[in-house]
């Protein structure tokens, strides 16, 4: 993929997380802090499956741009052909045992494991 395609993709992750990363935050002030940190109004959030998909769609987005970052700055240090493909491969691998991480974490939260 071309670095101006995967640039954008990286602006646009960005923009994303702030506006929902934003909702997250109002929806936590609509209790007292404290409160909102409860074992039992945590769990409560992730029955909430419009609210368990939102986290799952910051988790989706931080990862991709967070990972992205590092990969820009990685690339940047040094250059060489094996070095950028393992650095992008390392990147991408991250990424998804991140998400499937913060996946399963939602999931099982959601269903009431523990």
């Amino acid at each position: 993929m071309r670095e101006s395609i995967i640039m954008k993709i990286h602006y646009g992750t960005a923009l994303a997380a702030v506006a929902l990363v934003a909702v997250h935050i109002l929806f936590r002030m609509t209790q007292k802090f404290s409160d909102s940190l409860s074992y039992q109004n945590v769990i409560a959030n992730y029955h909430f499956l419009p609210y368990a998909l939102m986290l799952e769609v910051v988790l989706i987005l931080l990862s991709v741009h967070g990972f992205n970052g590092l990969r820009v700055i990685l690339l940047e240090l040094k250059q060489g052909v094996a070095y950028e493909r393992a650095i992008n491969y390392g990147s991408i691998a991250a990424t998804v045992a991140l998400v499937a991480y913060g996946s399963r974490t939602i999931l099982m939260a959601g269903m009431g494991m523990s």
